[in-house]
């Protein structure tokens, strides 16, 4: 009962606090900017050549405030937009109408969901488990010229990072594909459809992984560099424990704690990385989609896309903070 009241319940409320919070922005941010997306419809109609008569207008308005969630007052407006999360209905997108947003949702977000979650899960473990072996070993030669390509490496920008790696990859040495792939086709699931998966996200998942485990390793070698100095560490090389028990058993496994805590951390920035790797691959993710949407406009799209965003990154932060004390067992014994 302690455990739920000290450790669960804040961290429910927090997740509550934070998804309210972000979709209260959400709403309000473009409503502040001063942008009638309804006028701009119109105006772009009537940019087309487009006549109408100042009773198709009005009606048109009318249509296009219901379809943006304009209609009513600002109050009556925020309700809609909370019934509209509760129901993942967005309303249609305007670039691809009358395709609901939700659908567009579920055909793009699995792949930015596989791509988020492939790169994330091998750049923590392989940086964590290099970093950790490198600052373990950190007088040594190789483990210094590591450390100077990754500080080379780090404080590259994930797009200026992603066109080099589309530059020699694809056009140079012409290994993989330039585009992203097309969707929409009907697909069947077998070892030629997989093959054409892995060809095209390969590129953007080695993009993160090398930045991202860039991350993971200094931060892991700076962890060990300093859990090596302490006592029960000291004692065990003074007590003829083999080294590869002190380097797995003391050392990495006291320095992975924090690091599991930074993870949850560092989704947030992580995913956004994803979105900006998607835009410059055109893989076929959120990231391509938010970057269609707007371009040309497409309110609802955005709107849906932010959302969705908040809802999954506060989640995955929700269950990392849930499993933590399955590792640290000094936090259910409290």
């Amino acid at each position: 009962m302690r455990f739920f009241r000290d450790y669960l319940l804040p961290r429910i409320i927090q997740y509550i606090v934070v998804i309210f919070c972000g979709i209260t922005a959400v709403f309000f941010i473009p409503r502040l900017t001063g942008q009638n997306p309804v006028l701009e419809m119109i105006a772009q109609i009537q940019s087309q050549g487009s006549t109408l008569d100042p009773t198709a207008v009005e009606s048109l308005m009318e249509t296009l405030k219901e379809l943006y969630g304009l209609k009513g007052t600002l109050f009556q407006q925020y309700i809609t937009t909370w019934k509209r999360v509760f129901a993942l209905d967005f309303g249609p997108s305007f670039f691809q109408f009358p395709t609901p947003v939700s659908e567009l949702l579920k055909t793009y977000l699995p792949w930015t969901i596989g791509l988020f979650a492939t790169s994330t899960l091998i750049s923590w473990i392989l940086g964590n488990i290099l970093g950790g072996i490198a600052g373990y070993f950190s007088r040594k030669n190789w483990s210094k010229i590591i450390d100077a390509l990754i500080m080379i490496i780090r404080p590259i920008p994930h797009y200026i990072f992603g066109i080099i790696v589309l530059i020699l990859f694809a056009y140079v040495w012409q290994l993989f594909p330039v585009g992203g792939m097309m969707l929409g086709r009907r697909t069947v699931l077998n070892w030629r459809f997989i093959m054409t998966i892995l060809r095209y996200s390969f590129l953007p998942a080695m993009t993160l992984v090398i930045l991202g485990g860039a991350v993971w390793f200094q931060q892991m070698k700076l962890l060990v560099q300093n859990v090596k100095r302490e006592d029960y560490v000291q004692y065990a090389q003074t007590g003829g424990v083999k080294e590869r028990f002190i380097i797995y058993r003391y050392v990495l496994r006291n320095a992975m704690l924090p690091q599991i805590t930074q993870l949850a951390l560092a989704l947030g920035q992580v995913f956004s990385g994803v979105l900006i790797v998607e835009m410059v691959f055109s893989y076929p993710g959120i990231g391509l989609l938010l970057y269609r949407g707007v371009t040309r406009g497409d309110y609802n799209l955005v709107m849906g896309i932010t959302v969705l965003s908040i809802l999954t990154i506060t989640t995955a932060v929700l269950i990392l903070d849930l499993f933590y004390p399955l590792f640290d067992p000094r936090i259910r014994h409290k």
